[in-house]
């Protein structure tokens, strides 16, 4: 990656209520609040990444650095991280407006459907209605963002990108089928010694193995990734896992009700 991207693009970072859980914002440009920006200057259309699983948006950093040079820096860049993937720090303020909508809490927000209408939440109230969408989804985010023009068909979001999308048959790639007879049958002994293994280490020793594990893997990150090792992050992280096959399974068994859809490998 270019250096000049690295060090002179603008991100900020911010934690909302959004569906009554706290939620992480990445923002590449300099446009932090689109409703009260009344300048000349106001981007006319928005770029909004959701990512995979596990939602991580500081992953996705030196991604939506380089979209946003791209594009000449004239449209922000917008991640956004899955609900229960990612915790405030302690001394972050989580932004929440008054008479928020989005402060009300979102019926099983930590499953496939919930983390659907948390994305779907955050866009009505964070981004002004004229303001147009390039969705940009990644893995189990193409998902999502195939939900959102289903549901949200008064959104104007003039194009949809999908990057490696995991959308159907999930269950029967060679990752899934080895996670699926994990999560199904070993899914609480997971949640369990992670929580055991996890919650008594000190931040300074999780720091240590996350600082290590992204030296291995050549990553850089320039916001905190302590949620990578958060035990209620991970369990989330693998409900949503769980749920996601699962309901793919039930789909595939049922698929003869469904004579429209084709089930053709992606």
């Amino acid at each position: 990656m270019n250096s000049e991207i690295k060090e002179e693009v603008p991100v900020h970072e911010e934690f909302t209520l959004c569906g009554g859980v706290e939620t992480q914002v990445l923002k590449c440009g300099p446009w932090t609040d689109l409703f009260n920006d009344q300048s000349a200057s106001r981007p006319k259309l928005l770029i909004f990444i959701i990512p995979g699983n596990p939602g991580f948006s500081t992953f996705y950093v030196p991604f939506a650095k380089a979209l946003y040079s791209s594009v000449n820096r004239r449209f922000p860049v917008w991640i956004i991280s899955h609900a229960g993937h990612v915790l405030a720090p302690k001394d972050k303020k989580i932004l929440s407006a008054s008479g928020d909508p989005n402060a009300q809490e979102i019926k099983d927000i930590y499953g496939l459907r919930g983390q659907v209408e948390h994305k779907l939440a955050f866009l009505r109230t964070h981004v002004p209605k004229e303001t147009k969408l390039v969705v940009i989804g990644h893995s189990i985010g193409s998902y999502i963002a195939l939900q959102i023009l289903k549901h949200a068909p008064e959104l104007p979001i003039i194009r949809s990108c999908l990057l490696f999308p995991t959308i159907e048959r999930m269950s029967e790639s060679p990752n899934g089928r080895i996670a699926t007879p994990i999560l199904c049958w070993l899914r609480y002994a997971l949640y369990v010694s992670t929580y055991l293994l996890l919650k008594p280490c000190p931040e300074t020793v999780k720091s240590w193995l996350i600082r290590m594990g992204l030296q291995r893997m050549n990553v850089q990150s320039e916001f905190s990734v302590l949620s990578v090792l958060e035990p209620f992050c991970l369990a989330y992280v693998l409900l949503w896992n769980y749920r996601s096959l699962v309901s793919n399974r039930v789909l595939r068994r049922h698929k003869e009700r469904f004579p429209g859809r084709r089930y053709s490998a992606l």
